[in-house]
């Protein structure tokens, strides 16, 4: 039996805590679950997108990754089909009000297995600067309206936001198998699925999540977007204020077992490469250089550096000088901001070490550093002080699939 308080708008008002609640899903029928889930539409290609498409009909790709050649109005296109599975039976809804556990079991880098512990449900959308649910770093302006033209097209959410609660215990609470709806493994990351819908247990989890604050690890643009979204809705569709109040979101414990964190890297345009060692030269002392392979990561963490990636495929060595300006942060992204502050350049983000190394090599871009990812402590600091660190700071992996829940708004 769980036992949770109950979570009411006085309470989470006066505590100014985020409401989480379960909802009525919309999930692929079993045995099409596999065919039909995919990785996040912002790290697929258009060629991803056509082959996902091939394999199955119903992929979730012809509705969360709407292209040009769909048709003249290609979010009607995806609202339409999502509306024809729903009737044909490829999509079904809960019965009643529930929440999602969503489990990821993995291999580290290192070769040790983890099991990442989720639950999705549905996060209040508070103003920008508001309680309860906070950014850990700040964002690239995006200018496109994509998912918000999507969003008011199928009235749908079709991805989960990541969130990280500083609520203890919520581990425990997810620990109990639900009953598993849907497991996949794709590129060695095997994701299960589990329904909950037993009262109790519904209580014990929201009262959990709605206690404490949720620091948003990945998806800061779609909780813009659900903003946005709310906006859109108070003014066009008021009928459907209550389901804009919130949005889909995963949210695990922040914890260091529930978390594996990788580095987004840097590459630099609009500068040369040697006018970019100049500058981080005058900031950071070179100790050394490694071959760029898959050990160089370790190289860095070892000596606390980061590494400046040559055109011969060579990964130099750079611890950085003291910097009272950054106080007792310890963010190699920060570091490298202040020391590029005053001069002229371009920087753009990637992760996986070879991926930068073929855009040296590639001349796609004039010169790559690598960094080293942010410690957990740093992203507890974070919460903690409502600071931001720069963009692209953190790659929380696995990445959620898309498909695994959807939820409806109407």
């Amino acid at each position: 039996m769980y036992h949770g308080k109950e979570i009411s708008a006085h309470y989470v008002a006066e505590f100014g805590m985020p409401v989480f609640e379960p909802f009525v899903g919309l999930r692929f029928e079993q045995s099409r679950f596999a065919e039909s889930v995919a990785p996040p539409y912002d790290v697929l290609s258009g060629n991803d997108v056509r082959q996902l498409r091939e394999s199955s009909p119903s992929n979730v790709t012809w509705i969360d990754v709407p292209l040009r050649d769909d048709g003249e109005d290609p979010y009607a296109v995806a609202a339409t089909k999502m509306t024809d599975w729903i009737s044909s039976g490829v999509l079904i809804a809960d019965e009643t009000p529930s929440f999602t556990i969503y489990r990821m079991t993995f291999n580290t880098e290192s070769g040790v297995s983890r099991t990442i512990d989720g639950v999705i449900g549905a996060l209040e959308v508070v103003p920008e600067g508001g309680d309860g649910v906070l950014p850990h770093e700040r964002t690239t302006p995006k200018a496109s309206t994509d998912r918000l033209d999507l969003t008011i097209s199928t009235k749908a959410n079709l991805s989960p936001i990541w969130g990280l609660s500083r609520a203890a215990g919520l581990s425990d609470l997810l620990a109990e198998p639900g009953e598993q709806f849907g497991a996949v493994e794709i590129d060695g990351v095997l994701h299960t699925l589990e329904r909950v819908s037993d009262p109790d247990r519904l209580s014990a989890i929201q009262a959990c999540v709605s206690s404490s604050d949720v620091l948003i690890a990945d998806g800061h643009h779609r909780y813009g977007v659900a903003r946005q979204y709310k906006q859109h809705v108070d003014t066009h569709q008021a009928e459907l204020a209550t389901a804009a109040s919130t949005t889909m979101m995963f949210v695990n414990e922040m914890s260091p077992e529930q978390l594996a964190i990788a580095a987004i890297h840097r590459l630099y345009t609009d500068i040369t490469s040697d006018d970019l060692r100049a500058a981080l030269e005058r900031s950071y002392d070179r100790i050394g250089s490694v071959p760029a392979d898959d050990q160089c990561l370790q190289a860095m963490a070892d000596a606390s550096a980061v590494g400046f990636v040559t055109s011969d495929a060579t990964v130099e060595l750079y611890v950085p000088q003291s910097s009272a300006e950054l106080g007792d942060r310890d963010l190699d992204g920060a570091r490298l901001e202040h020391a590029f502050s005053g001069i002229s350049h371009t920087v753009s983000y990637q992760h996986g070490v070879l991926n930068v190394v073929d855009a040296i090599t590639s001349e796609a871009a004039s010169a790559g550093i690598l960094i080293r990812p942010v410690p957990f402590n740093e992203i507890v600091r974070t919460a903690e002080r409502g600071d931001l660190m720069p963009p692209k700071s953190t790659f929380f992996t696995p990445k959620l699939l898309t498909g695994t829940v959807i939820r409806q708004m109407q």
